[in-house]
């Protein structure tokens, strides 16, 4: 499928401008609208492929910058998390709220009202998925290895408001994963069940965090492709988007 893709800028409710990296079909026909959420190292060339994949599965795909208080157009190395934790730490979750309102906004304005949206995020994005769940009347949401989802170290987590979401979620985990334990993704499935929220949830055993990403040392090629159909296939139950037959 043919996309057209290309960066745009956004008005955020705060005042501020974020840019974010969009792609759609070429002739969208009957359309979704997708959120992605970034992974801690920004808007980068892997996160901009994905954007691009879901643009040729009929998706009209938006990775939003949600570094651009600190660092507008941040791409960080993935072997050097150090510079990562300061724009990571500025994040607000009003801020956080507000950029995905943006996006929101944003796709509604320019593909009508009327348009079905989900969010997509891979590790810091999987909890602004779930997050962006929780705050707007997504159809459903992805959340692939989302560190602070389940209370922990770095605080209470989004769990706990469960209650809130607008629609099911997917979660998927690396079995390997030191950063995002089994105890924290069994924290994530018993908070949504004791909310009765419907949810999938997927272990991949043998992988580590950050399996999706094919520049990274922990990428596993046999999760990641079995996550992608599963996640397509996922999106399409429930936001009505009509996938091309070979997923």
């Amino acid at each position: 499928m043919e996309i057209l893709s290309k960066y745009l800028e956004l008005t955020v409710s705060d005042g501020t401008v974020m840019r974010a990296y969009g792609a759609r079909p070429k002739d969208p026909g009957t359309s979704v609208g997708l959120i992605i959420g970034q992974e801690a190292f920004g808007v980068n060339a892997h996160i901009r492929d994905v954007t691009e994949r879901f643009a040729r599965k009929g998706f009209i795909a938006l990775a939003p910058e949600f570094f651009h208080r600190t660092a507008p157009g941040f791409e960080g190395r993935y072997d050097d998390f150090q510079s990562v934790l300061p724009h990571m730490k500025a994040m607000t979750e009003a801020g956080n709220e507000a950029d995905l309102r943006a996006a929101y906004d944003w796709l509604l304005a320019n593909h009508g009202a009327t348009l079905p949206v989900a969010s997509v995020g891979f590790c810091m994005g999987g909890r602004l998925a779930f997050l962006g769940a929780l705050t707007l009347p997504l159809k459903c949401a992805v959340s692939f290895y989302g560190g602070g989802i389940a209370p922990g170290a770095s605080g209470p987590g989004l769990v706990a408001r469960a209650k809130e979401l607008h629609g099911p979620m997917l979660f998927c985990w690396g079995g390997l994963d030191k950063h995002i334990t089994p105890e924290h993704s069994r924290a994530v499935a018993d908070g949504m069940r004791a909310a009765g929220k419907p949810f999938v949830n997927v272990d991949f055993s043998d992988a580590d965090h950050g399996f999706f990403c094919d520049a990274r040392p922990t990428y596993s090629p046999a999760a990641a492709a079995e996550a992608w159909p599963l996640t397509l296939a996922f999106l399409a139950s429930h936001t009505g988007a009509s996938l091309p037959p070979k997923v």
